[in-house]
């Protein structure tokens, strides 16, 4: 345990995330407790902040009224108290938080040089130079694929379908098995047609960008609700403004001949088919029912029918997995020549089965290095893809990222706009997100529906009414 004194709160949260980098897994109080391996104490005085850890400590100035720079000049010293404790430095530095990517981005929009930027990101955070290097490539191509994009007259639209064939072990998202549901999809879809039908309609007079249906696994429904959903969407909105439309079919074993042929009736331009590795030992402890042959047997179904934009997923870091395994995966992809590659760091959430039936899966270990990410970049490069978009999460094993990497012409614009929030969000379904981005304002608000099938379904009325006071705002 690690305990947590500090006499003013306000940065409790940050304090918070830096020690779970330098300490991923660990448990922390706020009162004298036995047993506590050491405490940070944070005293706020008249235009100074002291900090203590483990017998060291460090008395600084803040400026009076700026709180981004009072929160970084905490986290620097801290930081600095920490390296020294633990002899390791981070490879992010202090930056904790998911969008490390929109600090470059940021700058670049007020006309800062490259070389500002990387000077600004290694005093300001301690960034590597890696990091930065990467995290500025990123934000140059971002900044070029979103130039077509309207901030304030666009939106994009994402349409939730929280189920899936079985929930994997390390997966915390909202999802539902399929099974337990097909009975009363027709009550799920008239609830999710009803907010489709609110939204296309409060909506009329923007224009909508790009369209996401992800889940869950969209896939999971049946191929006659996959096309009505879908044909719903045509129906509701204007889609003739529209630059992408992705479906995630990301569990292989929920793909069939039909569903691939409903997607290309309707013009779906790109799809994911997720292997997350393709070692089968490894897919059998994470309870994915599916098999490395069938990654490759729909993978090749899709390309015969016509699709000409296939991401893949993996995830580094997975149990048991070493650097063979990585390279091996790695192997497999490289033949099957996907249009992008989205290669996430696993984050071992809260809520996931690997993190509360632990026990069962620390003997195996779950590493990731800088060597794995690096083979990843590589390979990725080899079959001429480049990085275009990044985030993190909190406890990623390694403290490393997730980048997605594309062929020319193939990235995911969604992707970017959902992570850079520069653009209105309007989400559909269960357990989404709604983000109205006011570009003038510099401001951005957000209103969430309930996660559970059942409450959104009763609830609908509400969720309604809780977008209207959102979105009434920006149009």
């Amino acid at each position: 345990m690690i305990g947590i004194l500090l006499e003013d709160n306000g940065f409790e949260q940050d304090i918070r995330e830096l020690l779970m980098a330098f300490y991923p897994g660990e448990k922390f109080v706020h009162q004298e407790t036995e047993g506590t391996e050491f405490y940070v104490k944070g005293t706020p005085g008249a235009g100074v902040y002291r900090l203590e850890l483990d017998g060291d400590a460090a008395e600084f100035p803040v400026p009076e009224g700026d709180r981004l720079e009072t929160k970084n000049r905490i986290k620097r010293t801290l930081y600095r108290m920490l390296e020294k404790r633990t002899g390791r430095s981070l490879p992010w530095g202090t930056l904790t938080g998911i969008r490390p990517t929109k600090i470059p981005l940021t700058k670049l929009e007020e006309g800062w040089s490259r070389e500002q930027i990387v000077d600004f990101m290694k005093e300001t955070y301690f960034t590597g130079d890696d990091k930065i290097a990467l995290s500025v490539e990123i934000a140059e191509r971002e900044r070029e694929l979103l130039s077509r994009i309207s901030y304030e007259n666009g939106y994009s639209l994402y349409v939730g379908i929280p189920f899936c064939p079985t929930t994997c072990l390390y997966c915390s998202f909202t999802s539902y098995p399929i099974g337990k549901w097909e009975k009363r999809m027709d009550e799920y879809l008239g609830a999710l047609f009803r907010e489709l039908e609110y939204t296309a309609d409060r909506m009329k007079g923007k224009v909508l960008d790009t369209v996401y249906f992800g889940g869950g696994t969209p896939t999971a429904l049946s191929a006659e609700h996959l096309d009505q959903v879908i044909s719903r969407v045509e129906e509701l909105f204007d889609l003739s403004g529209v630059q992408e439309f992705t479906v995630e079919a990301g569990r292989p074993d929920s793909i069939t001949r039909e569903k691939l042929e409903v997607l290309r009736r309707h013009g779906i331009t790109r799809i994911s088919i997720n292997p997350q590795t393709m070692n089968q030992k490894t897919l059998d402890v994470i309870g994915r029912r599916h098999t490395v042959d069938m990654v490759k047997e729909k993978f090749a179904l899709a390309r015969e029918l016509g699709f000409d934009n296939i991401n893949m997923d993996l995830i580094i870091g997975l149990p048991g997995e070493r650097m063979e395994d990585v390279a091996h995966t790695l192997e497999e992809i490289r033949s099957l020549s996907p249009d992008s590659l989205t290669v996430h760091s696993l984050a071992l959430k809260r809520a996931a089965r690997l993190n509360l039936e632990w026990d069962q899966y620390a003997d195996m270990g779950m590493v990731n290095t800088q060597e794995m990410i690096d083979l990843t970049a590589r390979f990725a490069r080899e079959m001429g893809m480049e990085p275009y978009y990044l985030y993190r999460q909190k406890n990623m094993a390694g403290n490393f990222e997730n980048v997605g990497y594309s062929l020319p012409g193939k990235a995911c614009i969604y992707n970017i706009l959902i992570m850079e929030e520069m653009q209105t969000i309007a989400a559909c379904g269960a357990g989404t997100t709604t983000k109205a981005v006011f570009p003038g304002e510099n401001r951005r608000e957000r209103t969430e529906n309930v996660k559970d099938v059942d409450q959104y379904i009763q609830r609908i009325d509400e969720m309604i009414e809780r977008k209207e006071k959102l979105l009434s705002q920006i149009v």
